[in-house]
């Protein structure tokens, strides 16, 4: 067919990409797991208002979301194919969850948002929230249980740290408003020297230093003393999001985690309200979290400290080599196509597939596999080891099977 049949943007997942999927999926579980944490899954519709209101979507976020009216008779009210997983799982612990303990949440689903092209409109994310007062502690977890995950994926992965506070401590004493704020900062970030040229000359008693700020890193706690020494003077509402970050990275290099430091590396950074974090793996992002400490009360909960972080499952799923499948099928060959044959076929299927072995009867035999026919009171095994086998009994397939590598 010459026009195609899927829809722009998105992604089928054959059998080779979904054992690389399962992969990213089955250490993701088992560190949360391993941590506490407790599985939970989302509703792929929500109210629009709950993006909106928690100021999570900004203008250009916003003109990317799936939104519709959700008729209900005559009335309706807008909806959207969640964006993203965060507000979902919050708005999930105010409804259900909020007892005032500690809720150590995670899930893996998707999220859509519209792209130019054929770029990806659906993505996979393995995602954990911690909500309730859980800091420092919590920050320094969330590090540690995605460095996990990748680790055991076995990529290298480099962390990078940083605080929306140093950055919304200089543009505020720059005398810059909330909107001016956020302009000037996505230009620093896309790279535009003259933004950070304007941010020079509105604090002269800073001057060139601020390029050290917002367009330098550095390693570990040295550089956040680093940091302190060159702003304290002449920025002081600089100390306290310097003494977080200073706490968290501290943990971190005493656990053998070396942590890059970088201001300038939140862009929607009036959504995080403490310590955020990054993990790369060969010079691309690949996840990234951080703590959202206003947004329960935001979306019409109390004001519940949280934070929480997201791994690109696909992104990770694609990093990894691609692997043959590692299962060897055995197939239960039927000769003659009646009832009583075909009877005898499935159940000898069943009784091997009860031994732990992976067994089929409809299907193409795999090149080179083994397969195994019922021959009056015995069975004749074909595949294994040269020559076709008699064997007297289904405990002996099931043996030679395992021995052949089937499981």
């Amino acid at each position: 067919m010459d026009k195609p049949t899927r829809c722009r943007g998105m992604r089928d997942m054959l059998p080779d990409e979904m054992r690389r999927f399962r992969r990213v999926e089955e250490a993701f579980r088992a560190a949360c797991l391993g941590w506490g944490y407790e599985e939970i899954r989302t509703p792929v519709l929500e109210y629009l208002h709950l993006f909106t209101t928690a100021g999570t979507l900004s203008p250009q976020m916003l003109g990317r979301v799936y939104s519709f009216l959700d008729w209900d008779g005559w009335s309706g009210e807008r909806v959207v194919l969640r964006p993203d997983s965060t507000i979902p799982s919050a708005r999930l612990y105010a409804d259900s969850l909020d007892g005032g303990d500690v809720a150590k949440l995670f899930y893996v689903q998707n999220v859509f948002r519209f792209a130019e092209g054929d770029e990806s409109r659906e993505d996979w994310q393995c995602g954990v929230e911690l909500i309730g007062d859980s800091q420092p502690q919590g920050d320094i977890e969330l590090v540690l249980l995605g460095r996990e995950v990748l680790t055991h994926l076995g990529l290298q992965v480099e962390v990078r740290l940083s605080h929306p506070g140093l950055v919304r401590a200089v543009l505020a004493r720059a005398g810059l408003d909330a909107s001016e704020q956020l302009a000037l900062y996505d230009r620093i970030l896309d790279g535009d020297d003259s933004a950070l040229r304007e941010l020079q000359e509105r604090l002269p008693e800073v001057g060139g230093s601020l390029e050290m700020l917002l367009s330098m890193e550095g390693e570990g706690v040295a550089y956040l003393g680093n940091l302190r020494s060159s702003f304290g003077g002449s920025i002081p509402e600089l100390e306290r999001s310097l003494d977080e970050l200073a706490v968290v990275a501290g943990a971190l290099e005493g656990l053998g985690c070396r942590c890059l430091i970088s201001a300038a590396m939140v862009r929607n950074f009036e959504y995080y309200t403490g310590p955020a974090f990054q993990f790369e793996v060969a010079g691309r992002r690949v996840g990234s979290g951080g703590r959202y400490d206003a947004l329960l009360s935001l979306i019409g909960g109390r004001q519940v400290p949280a934070s929480g972080f997201a791994l690109e499952a696909g992104a990770l799923a694609g990093l990894l080599s691609m692997e043959a499948s590692e299962r060897r099928i055995a197939t239960v060959a039927v000769k003659a196509a009646d009832g009583e044959a075909l009877a005898l076929a499935f159940r000898l299927a069943s009784t091997l597939r009860a031994e732990g072995l992976t067994v089929q009867v409809a299907g193409t035999a795999p090149d080179g596999g083994p397969s195994v026919e019922v021959a009056g009171e015995e069975f004749v095994l074909s595949g294994v080891g040269g020559k076709a086998r008699r064997l007297a009994s289904v405990e002996a397939v099931a043996e030679a099977l395992r021995e052949s590598g089937c499981d």
